[in-house]
């Protein structure tokens, strides 16, 4: 189920495709899985479907989902992700890291986050 935060600075379609990716990741939508219709998830997040229409281009775009016309759509396979989606993503986690630092969270403390994330249903490829 998708969670979205109303007050949050982040778009609410940024988090329906982070929440979709979530989904994925800890296998609760599994490849070639068809996804609610643009409609119906906009119904039961109670968001305008534009907003669908635009987190399933932005997953489709990122080699999330497919679609197939008048079908739907549907689980990719994991994407591989190039070496500048990576980069990018470990700048993000680094900066994070240190600003955690800053506010005086412990080592420890950010090894169980990470630790607990990967049990919580990362897929191998």
């Amino acid at each position: 189920m998708i969670k979205l935060d109303y007050k949050s600075d982040k778009p609410l379609n940024e988090q329906i495709v982070q929440g979709i990716k979530e989904l994925i990741m800890c296998g609760a939508l599994s490849k070639d899985e068809q996804l609610p219709s643009v409609r119906d998830l906009a119904v039961s997040l109670t968001v305008n479907p534009n907003t669908v229409q635009r987190a399933y281009r932005t997953l489709e775009g990122d080699g999330v989902i497919y679609s197939i016309r008048g079908k739907g759509n549907f689980v990719a396979s994991v994407p591989d992700a190039d070496s500048k989606t990576l980069s990018a993503l470990y700048h993000v986690l680094e900066q994070t890291v240190r600003e955690l630092a800053f506010y005086g969270e412990e080592k420890k403390t950010v090894d169980n986050v990470i630790q607990r994330i990967f049990e919580e249903g990362v897929t191998e490829k």
